[in-house]
């Protein structure tokens, strides 16, 4: 039924023509590479070229006995061919294949017609898919992927379309030019929003601690929250003056920059971690403990703890100018951050630090709402019942445990463009989450907030002041 085809190579086209018989009785397999062409499906074939299955539906409804089938592989960056304007995303090895039976346009196929694009392990940072040339796009054509859909696969990408054209894998950048420039804008605006209302969280924190009469516990605690908004304002303080001077301050200046701004981050997630501690030790160590200079200690370890990590990784060079960049190696951000060459340390004291102490935060909130909330059906603990109350605590207690920067963990595939601009938006605005949480928890029914949330009661009726 497969005649022996001929073979057309020019540089950078590779063509194969099949005369296929109409009254075929399986479905045609082709295979095809960059390097190599179109060619009949070997038996030995171990896959390590793309495959094209055209179903039997095509054949059946030709009106002539003998069609013939033109398989073209081609490599755009030696035609010059196909280049859609202000595109995004970069053509798998450059290669391009073509598919015509007959003489006739081929559409609506009940049975696609399958393309395999033989691949390695993709980048992170890209999604695969599957597009088609429309020459009616734009003013010189463009990719389109209306009638194929993408099914990515580890060693390659199926493309099952319903017509034949030309086809290619894209790969889009997770980050493209658009995206990148508007999380710049959100992020900035935010940031800067986020600084203000800083000032006024901490202002707060310190009017409360001086003008009302708490227990100790709560002291500590509102000490606590006044140094995580103290990091949290010179993280958004450090970015506004990356993103204003990045790109055009000298190199020394942008290293200190660059190790200005992870040590703020360390900051943040450090005393994150603290509130961890301090929350353990109220809801899960109820006992009396008292520790002489406890919240200067825990300034120690706060501010200084990061000053070590920052201080050997600045011995080493780690730090300098920082570009993002989209598959075409367009600049489309420059920060004063970690260097790409040691990149393996921001995965290190940045993704691997705030993992473990997002981890143990989890399960200290995991205990502390499951006692809070035994306490509250027992009626040990009186006092902010509300449903709207409960669910603002919970909010704010997953502010400051650090909840929004999990999400960087989920900013990559499909949907990865849309959980950027939530953890953009969630951790620029996260300054105004915690200070209408401290205003609304603290004031103005101070005496009440100090009966109802500095209060646990042990089954055996010893009474722990905590919060």
């Amino acid at each position: 039924l497969l005649q022996s085809g001929q073979h057309i190579r020019l540089a950078g086209l590779k063509t194969l023509l099949l005369n296929v018989s109409r009254a075929v009785t399986r479905d045609v397999l082709i295979t095809f590479s960059p390097t190599e062409g179109p060619s009949r499906l070997n038996a030995t074939e171990k896959g390590k070229a793309g495959k094209i299955h055209l179903p039997r539906e095509i054949f059946r409804s030709m009106r002539s006995q003998t069609v013939r089938v033109v398989v073209t592989v081609l490599n755009t960056q030696q035609f010059g061919m196909f280049k859609e304007a202000n595109q995004t995303g970069q053509v798998l090895d450059n290669t391009v294949v073509g598919i015509t039976v007959g003489e006739s346009s081929v559409s609506g196929l009940q049975d696609p017609v399958q393309l395999t694009f033989a691949h390695g392990e993709l980048p992170q940072a890209v999604t695969p898919r599957c597009v088609f040339w429309d020459p009616s796009r734009g003013q010189a054509g463009g990719w389109r992927s209306s009638g194929c859909v993408t099914q990515p696969g580890d060693e390659g990408t199926v493309c099952s379309c319903d017509h034949l054209t030309f086809f290619t894998l894209l790969l889009n950048p997770a980050l493209d030019d658009s995206t990148a420039k508007a999380l710049m804008t959100v992020a900035t605006a935010g940031c800067g929003v986020a600084v203000a209302f800083s000032i006024f969280t901490m202002a707060f924190c310190i009017f409360v601690r001086c003008r009302f009469r708490f227990e100790e516990s709560v002291r500590t605690n509102l000490g606590l929250h006044v140094n995580l908004v103290g990091s949290l304002f010179l993280l958004n303080l450090a970015f506004l003056l990356n993103s204003g001077l990045a790109g055009r301050a000298h190199p020394s200046t942008c290293g200190v920059l660059g190790g200005l701004t992870h040590y703020c981050l360390l900051c943040c997630f450090t005393w994150t971690a603290l509130e961890g501690c301090q929350l353990y030790l109220l809801f899960v160590k109820v006992l009396g403990i008292y520790i002489h200079h406890y919240l200067a200690k825990l300034c120690l370890v706060g501010w200084g703890f990061p000053v070590l990590v920052v201080g050997v990784a600045g011995v080493i060079g780690s730090y300098g100018e920082y570009s993002i960049q989209t598959m075409d190696h367009q600049v489309i951000a420059h920060l004063c951050w970690i260097t790409s060459k040691h990149l393996l340390l921001h995965y290190i004291t940045n993704c691997g630090y705030f993992g473990l102490i997002f981890l143990f935060n989890t399960a200290v909130c995991g205990v502390a709402t499951q006692r809070s909330c035994s306490l509250q059906g027992s009626g040990a603990v009186q006092g902010y019942r509300e449903p709207w109350k409960v669910a603002l605590v919970a909010a704010g207690l997953f502010c400051l445990l650090g909840a929004t920067w999990a999400l960087a963990f989920l900013t990559y595939g499909i949907s990865s463009a849309a959980v950027l601009y939530l953890f953009t938006v969630l951790n620029s605005l996260q300054g105004i989450f915690i200070f209408i949480w401290l205003v609304v928890l603290y004031y103005p029914k101070t005496k009440e907030t100090t009966g109802s949330l500095s209060n646990i009661i042990r089954h055996d009726k010893t009474t722990t002041a905590s919060q």
